[in-house]
């Protein structure tokens, strides 16, 4: 198995896993957690044997969700559940912007410096632009778990936000070209 594959797997296995078990289960998300938290710590394991590194934003990812997760278990109840993409997005956004701003680091230079290479001002626009887009995802999370049932919720988290986030990359396309290097 390739180390594409294996990644997409490792990446999208987890959310597999628990929108499967979620709709077997009669839509309990109590039931579905549990296979989320351990399908999510298999993968960030067998990442880290496969490519010889820890693999940190799975890594933290995982800490999130087993932190999030057990919490809607032991207090039976998904609001838990429910804030950690809010708080998830937000984190990431103020990583963005608080490193910019204040240590003049731009970290998504950092953390995807080995898959572009952009001048500077690429890098800032495209920085900027993720931490707004994290943002917009944060607000556009509580929005529908504040109004909607938590069917639907479960259903944005798959159908909403990840095809919004592959638009959202393949509208920067037109900067990456621009400010390639």
């Amino acid at each position: 198995m390739n180390k594409s594959l294996l990644k997409f797997i490792a990446d999208f296995g987890p959310l597999l896993i628990f929108f499967t078990v979620y709709y077997k289960s009669d839509k309990d998300l109590i039931v579905a957690i549990p296979p989320l938290i351990l399908a999510t710590i298999i993968s960030v394991v067998v990442v880290y044997f496969v490519e010889k590194k820890i693999p940190y934003i799975p890594l933290i990812g995982g800490i999130i969700i087993s932190v999030f997760g057990g919490l809607t278990l032991y207090f039976q109840n998904p609001i838990f559940l429910y804030l950690k993409p809010t708080i998830i997005n937000l984190i990431f956004a103020a990583v963005l912007l608080i490193g910019n701003l204040f240590f003049k680091k731009n970290c998504l230079k950092f953390f995807l410096k080995n898959a572009l290479e952009l001048d500077e001002t690429g890098w800032k626009k495209l920085n900027n632009r993720w931490a707004y887009f994290f943002i917009f995802l944060a607000l556009l999370n509580e929005i529908v778990w504040r109004t909607q049932s938590e069917h639907m919720w479960v259903n944005f988290k798959v159908w909403g936000i990840l095809p919004l986030t592959f638009i959202f990359t393949a509208l920067q396309i037109p900067l990456i070209n621009k400010h390639k290097i």
